[in-house]
């Protein structure tokens, strides 16, 4: 502790029984106040150092001879004089710990933000140029069609016969027919967009699910085929999309739920199931396993 805080001591026997002995009480609190405040800060500040202290910098002056009066008031002046310096001097002391503090937190938050982009531009970087670099040869190949694929669609005439729906309908049938199955596709929902409630309808999106199927895409298909026999039970190839559907359950996996698709097919369509399509739901419960 510092050298000159002995002096308080001496101080404190002088005043008892004087007038300033109460002023001098509330200096020794604060005295020893000050003294536990100062040595936690100095504890924080020299680490490993616990001898070393500032000292108080208004000296303790030599008491010189005088009256008992002039002696306490002017020793409790000066012990005021310096618990004042020591407060000033603590107070610099914490604000410079806690400017530090917050120097030692700014540089500390920058490293970890310098360490954050270093870390991301390792392998995931690398890996996510990579796929960016994939995706945009993909992409390219994609922008880039085959010259033969579009020769052979250009070939492939739409009739003019005075009837669209019908022509757009024929025009979707060619392209499957010449196994183009994402053109027919395209051509195929636009007929069924464009005429919902046209009799070629029906059609349209049994040669869509059709196309699916042919273009290893069982899940679109079951979609189309159950959507046309939904939304077009009377419909000229309601019947067929029940078929097709049990086909594409099949290809899914889903064997039980081809058969209940089929049972509901005779149940409905009794007549085209035992006729026109008879051979079709023979070959359907084998490729299912009905029983």
């Amino acid at each position: 502790m510092m050298k000159t805080f002995g002096i308080t001591i001496l101080l404190t026997s002088l005043l008892i029984g004087t007038p300033a002995a109460a002023q001098s009480a509330n200096v020794d609190k604060r005295v020893d106040r000050l003294e536990k405040e100062m040595r936690a800060v100095q504890r924080k500040v020299f680490k490993g150092g616990a001898t070393r202290y500032f000292e108080p910098e208004i000296a303790a002056e030599k008491p010189t001879a005088s009256p008992a009066n002039t002696i306490t008031t002017s020793a409790v002046t000066d012990l005021i004089a310096r618990v004042d310096a020591l407060e000033a001097s603590l107070a610099r002391l914490t604000g410079q710990v806690e400017e530090n503090g917050y120097r030692l937190k700014k540089i500390e938050d920058r490293l970890a933000a310098a360490e954050a982009p270093a870390a991301s531009a390792g392998p995931t970087t690398a890996v996510g140029s990579a796929q960016a670099a994939a995706a945009k040869a993909s992409a390219a190949a994609e922008a880039t069609p085959d010259p033969d694929r579009v020769a052979g669609v250009a070939a492939i005439v739409m009739p003019d016969t005075g009837d669209a729906v019908e022509d757009a309908y024929v025009y979707g049938f060619r392209l499957w027919d010449a196994k183009f199955y994402p053109e027919a596709q395209a051509q195929l929902k636009k007929v069924v967009a464009e005429h919902p409630d046209h009799e070629r309808a029906s059609f349209a999106q049994n040669l869509l699910g059709r196309a699916y199927l042919d273009d290893k895409k069982p899940a679109l298909a079951s979609v189309a085929f159950y959507e046309n026999y939904q939304k077009r039970p009377r419909g000229g190839r309601a019947p067929d999309s029940l078929y097709f559907l049990s086909t594409a359950l099949v290809q899914l996996g889903k064997k039980k739920d081809a058969c209940r698709v089929l049972a509901e097919m005779q149940e409905v369509y009794p007549e085209v199931a035992t006729g026109r399509l008879a051979a079709r739901v023979t070959s359907g419960k084998a490729a299912a396993d009905c029983k």
